[in-house]
């Protein structure tokens, strides 16, 4: 099974993969943990990236997609993968059309994760004060809102002609939205 987890920032997407992986037993493929172990080593493509994230920015497609690529083709994947936080704009969902396409791989559903503006900034600031990430502060926070909203949003009419999307309301316990994962994919 091949899943998008699509949201904005501080939705639930990493929560509830994490507990979808488990119950699924696939992978999840997270950009942003890629990317942040990328900065974390101090390699090139992390030190590109931490320029974008610290900002609230996205990182340039051309290194997201060639991550994206490289990751579904290892051996853990052949089960299926939940992406986290890929795509983000329309141009990284016709990329991915396009991998996927030449791999012979089907996506199943695009879950959609809606959570309010409010809740999303006290659980990004709260997340802050837990890992300490730079890209979590009042700022960055807006401006990342304000990306999704721009970029991102558009993802959502994108899958629904492709009749693949699944709304999950991303509020409540975090056993409440995995049970609402799960009675939206059948897994």
């Amino acid at each position: 099974m091949q899943l998008i987890f699509l949201g904005p920032p501080g939705a639930g997407k990493g929560t509830q993969a994490k507990i979808f992986l488990e119950r699924a037993g696939i992978v999840q493929i997270s950009t942003g943990d890629i990317l942040r172990e990328a900065v974390g080593k101090g390699t090139d493509l992390g030190k590109q990236a931490k320029s974008f994230m610290d900002k609230g920015e996205l990182v340039p497609d051309s290194v997201v997609i060639g991550i994206i690529e490289q990751r579904i083709q290892e051996p853990d994947c052949k089960k299926g993968f939940v992406l986290d936080g890929f795509p983000r704009t329309i141009e990284q969902a016709k990329a991915l059309d396009g991998i996927l396409a030449k791999l012979g791989i089907q996506m199943d559903h695009v879950v959609n994760f809606e959570v309010p503006d409010e809740e999303l900034v006290k659980r990004l600031l709260g997340r802050a004060a837990q890992e300490g990430r730079s890209d979590d502060n009042p700022e960055s926070i807006k401006n990342r809102l304000q990306v999704f909203k721009d970029k991102t949003q558009p993802l959502i009419s994108y899958y629904e002609e492709k009749k693949i999307l699944r709304h999950i309301v991303g509020t409540g316990s975090t056993t409440e939205i995995a049970d609402k994962v799960k009675a939206v994919v059948g897994a």
